[in-house]
């Protein structure tokens, strides 16, 4: 089975929903490779690549590397996207990544991408699986990396390094070897150059050996994930993004078990789940206050609220209030589509014909062309509900839609001249109807990943 082949089926075990994909490639030889496969793919003809070059500032080539990339990328017809970050040369390997990660997680929402891939491959499986147990992993950390995590694609990740510097090789890429690489300061650097090549010289079945351990984890924290959805009352939910759980029934757990189902939560959406410090964090919240909140480090948290366990994210800065300019596109016929972010949602917008009816807490709506805008909750907000009469509160809506305290502060809400005309997924007002079968803007409103 060639390279390309086994790429495909990676890809093909979970079709991809359409939109681009934003390929994370840093120069190096593995993400060069990981480039030209995904290029030559006819599967992905409906995926337009998008290459995202992160220039750390560290090395003192790394503008000559970022300007190799974008000329890579100019040669193939693909777009090209990077950003300089000036970490210095003492930045250490966690704080590049950290903040390698959190650049392209905003780039591929603001290019529109469910799924950023990145080049990891089966050796980078085994250092990372080592470096986790040296450092005090659990049986979580020890699983590894997953070939699909949260919007991060790793389809290399069952392929050898040599496996891929052959195929390189092969087809005549270029690519630039980082010194960091061998830096035995670095643990990853150390493991990889030094640790593993002498565990292997005793143990020919070494990368068998961690394979089986990884796998064993694995099963560990399926198993957990599997409790977390099915354990009697507890009731877990996705509901409008947020992850929860019956707050009353956790909390009658046993300690172990209590622990354990909350680092599931956690652990779901990505978030730091340690046991200490997910165990403090519930001990914190025994008093079960509803609107009390624990800190779980890097700007996650629990919250109570309306007798449930949620996990809040970190907040995205909110951006001023935009204006969906679709009004005279409307009103003169011209086709007009448009989207934007707002914190952790992707909002859409294009005209077409008014259904007959619209949906009173849905995620899509239409409006006469107006002078519309989007914009932040504000406490005193009012609005006049479909099908109601008078008007109410936005906090009340809010309430009865069991909506937490932190998340509306990241709601996005539709305004038209002064009024709010809309809260997504909450409660449409009664203005700005437009008579069915009018062209009117229809906007539609979704969490991103």
């Amino acid at each position: 089975m060639t390279l390309l082949t086994r790429v495909d089926a990676v890809l093909a075990a979970r079709p991809l929903p359409s939109g681009p994909l934003l390929v994370a490639v840093s120069g190096g030889a593995d993400s060069m490779a990981l480039l030209d496969v995904l290029s030559q793919l006819p599967s992905l003809a409906g995926h337009p690549l998008i290459v995202a070059h992160v220039d750390h500032g560290i090395h003192p080539d790394s503008a000559i590397i970022a300007a190799q990339v974008r000329a890579v990328a100019q040669e193939r017809g693909l777009e090209c996207v990077s950003v300089a970050l000036d970490l210095g040369p003492d930045t250490s390997e966690t704080a590049a990544r950290r903040a390698r990660l959190t650049w392209l997680r905003a780039t591929a929402r603001e290019q529109g991408a469910r799924w950023i891939v990145l080049a990891h491959h089966a050796d980078d499986q085994h250092e990372t699986t080592l470096m986790r147990f040296l450092r005090g992993s659990g049986p979580a950390g020890l699983a590894g990396m997953r070939v699909r995590e949260g919007m991060l694609l790793r389809p290399l990740l069952g392929i050898r390094r040599v496996t891929l510097r052959r195929y390189a090789t092969a087809r005549g890429l270029t690519w630039w070897e980082d010194p960091a690489n061998a830096d035995l300061r670095h643990l990853r650097s150390w493991l990889r150059q030094v640790v593993l090549p002498l565990l292997g010289d005793r143990l020919s079945d070494l990368s068998a050996r961690l394979d089986l351990g990884r796998r064993q984890a694995a099963r560990d924290r399926r198993a957990w994930n599997g409790a977390l959805r099915t354990w009697p009352g507890l009731g877990f939910s996705r509901i409008q993004g947020c992850r929860s759980v019956d707050w009353s029934v956790l909390r009658q757990l046993p300690a172990s078990l209590r622990v354990s189902l909350a680092q599931a939560l956690v652990r779901g959406a990505g978030g730091p789940a340690g046991p200490v410090r997910v165990a403090r964090a519930l001990a914190s919240l025994a008093s079960g206050r509803s609107g009390a909140s624990a800190d779980l480090g890097q700007g996650w948290r629990f919250e109570l609220a309306f007798g449930r366990l949620t996990l809040v994210a970190p907040r995205r800065p909110l951006p001023a209030a935009r204006s969906i300019a679709a009004g005279a596109a409307a009103v003169s016929g011209a086709p007009f589509v448009g989207q934007t972010t707002w914190g952790s949602w992707r909002v859409r917008w294009t005209t077409e014909p008014a259904p007959a009816r619209q949906q009173r807490d849905g995620h899509t709506a239409w409006f006469i062309p107006a002078a519309l805008s989007l914009r932040a909750w504000r406490p005193g907000d009012r609005l006049a509900p479909l099908g109601g009469t008078g008007q109410r509160l936005a906090v009340r809506c809010f309430q009865e839609a069991r909506v937490s305290r932190s998340s509306r502060l990241q709601w996005p809400m539709i305004e038209g001249a002064g009024e709010l005309a809309w809260i997504p997924g909450v409660c449409r007002s009664d203005r700005f109807l437009p008579r069915a079968g009018e062209v009117a803007v229809r906007i539609d409103v979704e969490r991103s990943r």
